[in-house]
């Protein structure tokens, strides 16, 4: 089937590298001598006919901006039959001949959905800070959000220095732990909680009063920065730090990044995978494929079954994990 027109469409969480994607995209295809357009606010987008043409011209100076230009958002319509029929008539319409989704576990769920409605190709690309998506290494935006709490955890350590503090520092990553991992090693923080290793609350704080205790045993410094994934402690945050303030006696401060993570220019690692996963997208599409994510393993792309990404399980590395308790063990 000949393919003159593709659709874009962003979806979901923002993620830092997600205009870098389109801009590949509409750059890949007007190569190509293929017609853009992308659609706003994502699936929401296909069923008001809601969309704009996009050009080289269109995505000039693009490559370093944060957000998306068309935008995102949720949409409850497409998880029904009506909804998703309503926006394969639409693309039909529309002479589109294929479908571009970036975003997470939630868009290519709405990428399978469409799929029995729609039998042109539907091709994903994972775009979520979360890091959360099987299949690929990284997703898009992952790196920026991880540079983002890096900074953050940075100044923080210089006020509980000051002050001989314990900081809470909560980071997003809903049910997995690759921000809070990975940012608390390249932080030099003193402690991590994961949802892919945590117990119980009461084991939780033992283990992080022992390393407070042998941390102070040892002379380290008095501050203690401790990073923790967003809504895993049970009652919260304010929660934990009243039971360290009660068993310790120091100060103990709360601190939220929240979605400052989403935002800011993507850096440098996250423009490359952008535009790599975007045009290998198109390649893609041209050479019939449908129904698949575009990722890349080891640095070399690959194709994964939309199913796959919604299946199986994303590990941890456990290395990392590792790594963290061996350097901060006794501080």
């Amino acid at each position: 089937m000949p393919i003159n027109k593709i659709a874009i469409l962003t979806s979901g969480g923002d993620a830092p590298g997600m205009n870098a994607c389109i801009r590949a995209i509409c750059l890949a295809c007007e190569h190509d001598g293929i017609e853009t357009i992308g659609y706003k606010h994502g699936f929401n987008g296909l069923l008001k006919q809601d969309w704009r043409t996009l050009s080289a011209a269109d995505v000039y100076n693009l490559i370093q901006r944060g957000g998306t230009i068309l935008y995102s958002a949720r949409c409850e319509k497409f998880r029904t039959n009506d909804g998703v029929a309503l926006a394969a008539k639409n693309l039909d319409e529309n002479t589109v001949d294929a479908l571009i989704i970036v975003g997470g576990n939630g868009s290519f769920m709405g990428a399978e959905h469409l799929q029995k409605f729609w039998n042109k190709p539907v091709i994903g690309i994972p775009a979520t800070i979360d890091n959360d998506i099987a299949g690929t290494d990284f997703t898009i935006g992952f790196h920026t959000a991880i540079q983002t709490a890096v900074e953050s955890i940075d100044k923080v350590r210089d006020t509980a220095e000051a002050f001989e503090r314990i900081f809470l520092v909560e980071v997003m990553g809903r049910d997995a732990g690759y921000i809070a991992l990975d940012s608390a090693i390249c932080s030099g923080s003193d402690h991590v909680l994961v949802p892919e290793l945590f117990t119980s609350a009461a084991e939780e704080l033992v283990k992080i009063l022992d390393k407070l205790d042998a941390r102070r045993k040892n002379n380290a410094n008095s501050s203690h920065i401790i990073v923790i994934t967003e809504n895993l402690w049970p009652g919260g945050l304010n929660v934990l730090a009243d039971s360290l303030v009660s068993e310790t006696g120091f100060d103990v401060r709360v601190l939220t990044l929240g979605h400052v993570q989403r935002g800011g220019s993507p850096v440098s690692k996250d423009r490359m995978l952008a535009t790599r996963l975007g045009t290998y997208a198109v390649e893609s599409i041209l050479k019939g494929e449908t129904g698949v994510m575009v990722g890349e393993t080891h640095t070399k792309p690959v194709l994964v079954d939309l199913e796959t990404t919604r299946t199986k399980n994303k590990n941890l590395n456990h290395y990392s994990v590792d790594i963290l308790e061996k350097i901060t063990r006794l501080g």
